[in-house]
């Protein structure tokens, strides 16, 4: 279940990013274990989701205008920015009040968080694969 998914399951009208705002460079969640990372998140918790957060505001701020906008980032530690967390706990809010499952909040973060755990283990046998 992607997360345009969970939206629409949360009844709220909803569309992919236009494709003028998709990225074609490879990028990936934020890497907590990037050496441009490490000394960062050695001393601060989601210290990486909050940079990428906040690159997120000034690249895409605009949207806010026309669009209802939240920078979402994940650290490939699991660590979630709190905006991202603020979304999903709205989300579930929604989906609970649709579905009547008071646990869909819990269980909207545990789909999500093992689609970020697969990833990381497709990540990781690519790297392994060049190596």
């Amino acid at each position: 279940m992607t997360l345009l998914d969970t939206i629409k399951r949360a009844q709220i009208p909803a569309a992919k990013a236009p494709v003028s705002l998709m990225q074609q460079d490879g990028k990936r969640p934020a890497d907590t274990y990037a050496e441009s990372h490490i000394d960062q998140t050695a001393r601060e918790a989601c210290s990486a989701a909050n940079r990428a957060a906040a690159n997120k505001i000034v690249k895409y701020g605009t949207l806010s205008v026309s669009h209802i906008f939240f920078p979402v980032a994940v650290e490939t530690a699991g660590t979630w920015n709190q905006s991202a967390i603020d979304l999903i706990k709205e989300l579930g809010r929604r989906i609970t009040a649709v579905i009547e499952d008071t646990r869909e909040t819990v269980f909207l973060f545990q789909r999500l968080s093992v689609s970020l755990q697969s990833w990381n283990v497709v990540v990781f046998v690519a790297t392994s694969d060049a190596v």
